[in-house]
């Protein structure tokens, strides 16, 4: 009961903070989201119900699936042309980043050298999500953009390989540098082949299934949700990495579902708007989780002059990590001066970073120097998330402003709509099936108040069912007004370039509006007459 209580206040507080962003657009829906969990904190009755932090858990029931949907947003045949550069980011670029930190946080930070190391090892993933808290409202180049996201797909694994070298050097005293790069190669290469081998079995047995009489849209949609979680803990249990698992099986996901979306568009259609709803609230639950361990992780030390070592520690590791990052980006991938900057500042740290730390609770290493690791990792976390959120406001331009949209798209709205009306008035109709498709299609404007709702509620209650014949005009009236709506988006798509994402949009949301009304409903009534 303690860990459904807790699920449901991370959930809620992830839910709220969605809502709170339509409020304030500007304000990254991360940032909102980790205020909520440190407000949790702050109010004893709910931060007391929230359970203590398992990096399991957390990382198989939500970092696990967030990775498979970012892997099955991903072409597989990207990856494919870019696996030079993924082999150099998740590897090259985290080795050099775990020596030069390692040895950087040795210097300065005064701890020992494997201590110094573990710290390195955990600041070398990358979080796709969390970039996207650090350009909301701006445009990201295209060119650092690819690197980045396939870097943090692929670079978790190898930042789990070293973090269990630099623990075993701290409790053994020594590196076993040949046991490292076998466990890196079985882990990286089998969560590969196991995450491949699985998802194409399971991906055979639904394409079959979608063949047959026996095919069940609801079993299906399961069957697909549990993919990641089941996923990653066999993976783990055959001691390959869970993470490359689940990132492979949606690179293959990705490409079932482009060559199979008109086999069963309504099952298709059912799993992409999943996919949307679990991506957005976990994402929220991710940083809602990061607001209430960070203040719980103060509330747990005691900040006195004498142990701000992890400060000075935590803000070494962010610009040694930086700076070594834009170096590589120069050197080694040839970008200009302005896209370093880029690629360095987007390496943003986030739930696997916190995650991997709190792993440290089971490698036998003494309380303060967990401590130490937890607030210095927390302040790395941080500054990866402030710092690029007020350089790029420099570095990048804007986007088309969410506000602009808005007022553009408002007005081909309101047109979008007298077309479909002028359409309709035109039908010879029924009253009452006229008004009642009139009132449908002025819901589109999305200005009608509660009142008008209200009344028409109480009208629908009173009234009797549409008959037969009337349901057959009402969806005729709806098909020749969605079909003048359709004719229009798709001139205004070739005008209004700039917002032509928008005006799709708007287009989506037509077709549903159209799916939704029309429909068997005329059979049925035939069917069943009065």
């Amino acid at each position: 009961m303690s860990q459904m209580i807790s699920t449901f206040i991370l959930v809620l507080a992830a839910a709220l903070s969605i809502f709170i962003s339509q409020v304030f657009p500007k304000i990254s829906v991360n940032y909102i989201s980790m205020l909520m969990g440190a407000g949790i904190f702050l109010v004893p009755l709910l931060g007391s119900h929230v359970e203590a932090f398992n990096s399991d858990i957390f990382i198989g029931m939500i970092v696990a699936p967030l990775l498979f949907f970012e892997g099955q947003a991903t072409r597989l045949n990207l990856v494919g042309q870019e696996l030079r550069h993924i082999l150099q980011t998740a590897v090259a670029l985290v080795l050099l980043c775990l020596v030069f930190a390692g040895f950087s946080v040795w210097v300065v930070g005064g701890v020992s050298l494997p201590l110094a190391f573990i710290l390195a090892a955990i600041s070398t993933p990358t979080d796709a999500t969390a970039m996207e808290s650090v350009t909301n409202g701006l445009k990201s180049p295209q060119e650092t953009g690819v690197f980045l996201k396939m870097e943090s797909l692929f670079n978790d694994a190898s930042g789990i390989i070293l973090l269990n070298m630099a623990a075993l050097w701290y409790v053994n005293g020594y590196i076993n540098y040949q046991e490292t790069v076998v466990d890196f190669l079985i882990s990286a290469v089998g969560g590969a082949a196991f995450g491949f081998a699985v998802e194409w079995g399971v991906t055979l047995v639904r394409q079959l299934l979608m063949r047959t009489s026996y095919n069940s849209l609801n079993a299906q949609i399961l069957l697909y949700i549990l993919t990641p979680f089941v996923l990653y803990y066999a993976s783990e249990a055959l001691h390959v990495s869970g993470i490359i698992a689940v990132v492979c099986a949606g690179l293959v996901s990705n490409a079932e579902a482009q060559r199979s979306r008109l086999l069963n568009a309504r099952q298709i259609h059912l799993g992409v708007d999943l996919q949307d709803m679990i991506t957005e609230i976990f994402n929220s639950v991710v940083f809602v989780v990061l607001g209430f361990m960070f203040l719980t992780i103060l509330a747990q030390e005691h900040l006195t002059g004498s142990t701000l070592n992890w400060l000075v520690i935590g803000v070494v590791l962010y610009l040694v990590n930086v700076l070594v990052r834009y170096g590589y980006g120069r050197l080694r991938l040839r970008f200009t001066n302005r896209l370093g900057w880029v690629f360095a500042l987007g390496g943003v740290h986030g739930a696997v970073t916190l995650a991997l730390a709190y792993t440290l609770a089971e490698a036998h290493v003494s309380t303060g120097d967990f401590n130490l690791v937890l607030m210095a990792e927390s302040v790395l976390i941080l500054l990866s998330l402030l710092v690029p959120t007020v350089v790029f406001r420099w570095l990048l331009p804007p986007a088309v402003s969410d506000q602009d949209a808005s007022q553009e798209l408002a007005e081909i709205r309101v047109t979008m709509v007298h077309h479909a009306i002028d359409a309709v008035q035109k039908m010879y109709l029924p009253e009452n099936v006229k008004r009642s498709v009139i009132f449908d299609l002025l819901a589109q404007k999305q200005v009608t108040k509660i009142r008008d709702f209200t009344k028409e509620w109480r009208e629908a209650v009173r009234r009797p069912e549409f008959t037969g014949a009337e349901k057959e005009l009402e969806m005729r009236a709806f098909m020749n007004a969605f079909a003048r709506e359709r004719d229009y988006l798709d001139t205004i798509s070739q005008s209004e370039v700039r917002y032509q994402d928008y005006v799709f949009s708007l287009y989506n949301e037509l077709l549903l509006a159209e799916s939704l009304v029309i429909g068997p409903a005329v059979a049925e009534a035939d069917e069943n007459p009065r």
